[in-house]
């Protein structure tokens, strides 16, 4: 009887012990399931914010891509129709070349201020709108119907002076919805005469946000600055809860919004909670739960690898069109047998700031290198817009000077982030090697001849996008049959290795050799920094850019070019000029003594008197040099004036009897075989003066 009391007591004893293991148990397993979804909610929630913002951060870089090509495709076209404000009807031609180039835009217009043109009344805006492809119709638009005067983007930016993304709006003549960025337009003078606008259709915008897809009932839209719908899915779906995620358009006042319903993130986390309420009946299992939470952490552990592998990817993928924006085709002209050309850029970061370009045109070869501040993608954004304006501004201009000045006054006027591109513009020509170069904060070339490397003298002069208005330094030279020129950005020279030394100029010359081709040097110079550098991990960019000039038959005709400012502080650097004209045309002391007086004559009396007192203008100096004959061709944009319908001065006279002037035309008479002064139909002053050589 006691045995069995004892044996009853006992069994009690377990059977409390068993309800408290079980009790516990059933406490630790629930608290095991709110921590479990406590954490699995944040990861989950962690796990959608970063696909959101990888989804949105690839959109918005096309967006911002393309937002960035038409504004500065804008200011390209608003800069090329300066010229051609005296020539209405020559300003749709002009606005084809933008549009050819520029596939994406549907209309480009200059809307002119009242009576602007009184021929054409009240209202003139001429359209040139596409129809399909590059087939475009030319509009005139403004009437009293069609009153631009009182549309948004034409109030706005004649009050703002800046330019301006419009809302959405019907296009009466394409027919469908569009958006229009509009810039003043302005004279020569610089005075404000209309609204220049491009118009860029909404469909390309709804394909980017169709893209957006980090779930399946996802949807992505795009708002005007006014919350107007510029952009969403043909389909949406409407959802009570759901979470939205947003980002700005740089630039453009828009902002890109992502929903995503809350059922579609937390799905797996509902089904973890029915699974974990089964687990906990059966607290028997406590083992199998753990076991089973573990493999659950895992597997998010392999998604998030995942994420990360396709965030790697996506970048992987922005690398590729950044690199597909440079030419990589070596050699780049097979065909051609007077230049022999190679590089290479390699990125420290999946995407870079580095950039070069180059392409021929009228038997010149017309190259840039530069380095954008900063890496990563705002450095890849600025280097496609960079690259971009070389293309557009050296189609028309063949002067590096020129170029670089039009560049630094576009980026310089829209530097909202204070980026800056470090830059190098040079135009060779190929049929006899001379060279015409402007420097803009880069580092100096290197000119690889036979008698060994030496750097190219530059004006350092300031980077581009730092301050508008400045002035920038026109060089030349010559390059030799065989030479080379090899470009680089500070990725080379500043390459550490592990103990933090550079690679340095001094290394670098060690490396070069002139009989070897551009695509060996490169190769030479790249397997050089890398023996250097070891296992050091990269730092910055690294660029290379090599032109070896192989025209072994120099025509006979040389130029020599030389641009001043309208300040006579400036005639200094004539006599440079003539004497480097004259060492190349083999010419004596006196005939080149003479020359000199002739040409400061000339051009004194250009900056003296061609242009308004107080105002900048430039005298652009050209030589051809002949076997036979040395001509110089003398041309400004100042107040018309022929100086050869001046009368002869009469030297026959007393000092005090002869009249003021006339000498300067006399000497230059005499000492030129031929003058001869024509009015060009751009606005120019042109004076050309031969001297026979034989």
């Amino acid at each position: 009887m006691a045995k069995k009391l004892l044996n009853d007591n006992f069994d009690r004893l377990a059977a409390r012990q068993g309800l408290y293991i079980i009790l516990v148990a059933v406490i630790a397993l629930e608290a095991t399931g709110l921590l479990q979804y406590y954490f699995s909610r944040k990861a989950i929630r962690e796990e959608a914010d970063n696909r959101a913002a990888s989804e949105m951060q690839v959109a918005r870089l096309a967006a911002e891509k393309t937002t960035l090509t038409i504004e500065g495709s804008a200011y390209a076209l608003a800069w090329i129709l300066e010229d051609y404000v005296r020539k209405p009807d020559k300003i749709l031609d002009e606005m084809q070349r933008v549009m050819d180039a520029t596939p994406v835009i549907m209309n480009s217009f200059i809307a002119f201020e009242p009576y602007y043109y009184p021929q054409f009344g009240k209202w003139y805006e001429p359209v040139l709108s596409r129809i399909v492809g590059n087939n475009y119709e030319r509009l005139q638009m403004g009437s009293e119907t069609h009153d631009y005067f009182e549309t948004e983007w034409y109030r706005t930016v004649m009050e703002t002076g800046k330019g301006y993304w419009s809302e959405p709006y019907l296009d009466e003549a394409l027919s469908m919805m569009v958006v229009t960025f509009a810039i003043p337009f302005k004279d020569l003078g610089g005075s404000v005469i209309g609204v220049l606008g491009l118009d860029i259709s909404l469909n390309w915008l709804t394909e980017i946000v169709e893209q957006i897809k980090p779930y399946d009932r996802a949807y992505s839209t795009i708002l005007s600055r006014k919350g107007q719908l510029i952009a969403m899915p043909p389909e949406t779906l409407t959802v009570e809860r759901s979470l939205k995620y947003q980002a700005p358009l740089e630039g453009t006042g828009w902002k890109m919004s992502l929903t995503i319903p809350e059922d579609d993130i937390y799905a797996p986390l509902h089904r973890m909670e029915t699974m974990i309420l089964f687990l906990q009946i059966l607290g028997v299992l406590f083992l199998l739960l753990i076991l089973f939470l573990t493999g659950r952490n895992q597997k998010k552990l392999q998604d998030v690898s995942r994420n990360k592998s396709r965030i790697e990817g996506e970048l992987q993928v922005a690398r590729g069109i950044q690199m597909s924006m440079i030419p990589k085709i070596f050699p780049p002209y097979p065909e051609r047998g007077d230049v022999d050309m190679y590089a290479a850029v390699v990125p420290a970061k999946e995407v870079g700031g580095d950039l070069y370009d180059f392409y021929t045109r009228d038997e010149k070869l017309f190259f840039c290198i530069g380095d954008v501040s900063g890496k990563g993608v705002p450095a890849s954004l600025v280097m496609a817009v960079t690259r971009s304006l070389f293309r557009t501004v050296s189609v028309h201009e063949k002067s590096p000077q020129r170029m670089v000045t039009i560049m630094n006054e576009s980026m310089a006027d829209m530097n909202e982030a204070n980026m800056f591109v470090t830059l190098f513009c040079g135009v060779l020509d190929l049929r006899n090697g001379h060279l015409r170069y402007c420097n803009a904060g880069h580092n100096a070339p290197v000119l690889v001849t036979a008698d060994g490397p030496r750097m190219l003298p530059v004006e350092p002069n300031l980077p581009l996008g730092v301050i508008i208005g400045m002035a920038f330094k026109e060089q030349e030279t010559d390059l030799a049959t065989g030479s080379g020129l090899f470009l680089y950005t500070d990725g080379l020279n500043e390459a550490e290795n592990a103990a933090q030394e550079q690679f340095g100029e001094d290394r670098m010359m060690e490396s070069f050799n002139a009989s070897l081709g551009s695509r060996e040097q490169i190769q030479t110079m790249t397997k050089a920094v890398g023996d250097f550098v070891g296992t050091a991990p990269q730092s910055d960019d690294l660029t290379m850019l090599y032109i070896r000039f192989m025209n072994k038959q120099i025509s006979e005709e040389t130029e020599r070019h030389l641009i001043l400012h309208n300040d006579i502080q400036q005639i200094p650097q004539l006599a440079e000029f003539v004497e480097t004209v004259a060492e190349v045309a083999q010419l004596d002391v006196g005939l080149t003594m003479n020359l000199n007086l002739a040409l400061e004559e000339a051009v004194t009396n250009v900056i003296m008197y061609a242009y308004p007192k107080g105002s900048d203008g430039l005298v652009d100096i050209e030589a051809i040099i002949r076997k036979d004959a040395l001509e110089f061709i003398i041309s400004d944009t100042g107040t018309p004036f022929d100086p050869t319908a001046a009368p002869e001065a009469d030297i026959s006279l007393d000092v005090e009897d002869r009249p003021i002037g006339g000498l300067g035309i006399f000497l230059v008479r005499n000492i030129m075989d031929e003058v001869k002064y024509a009015r060009s139909e751009d606005g120019k002053n042109i004076l050309s003066m031969t001297k026979k050589l034989v």
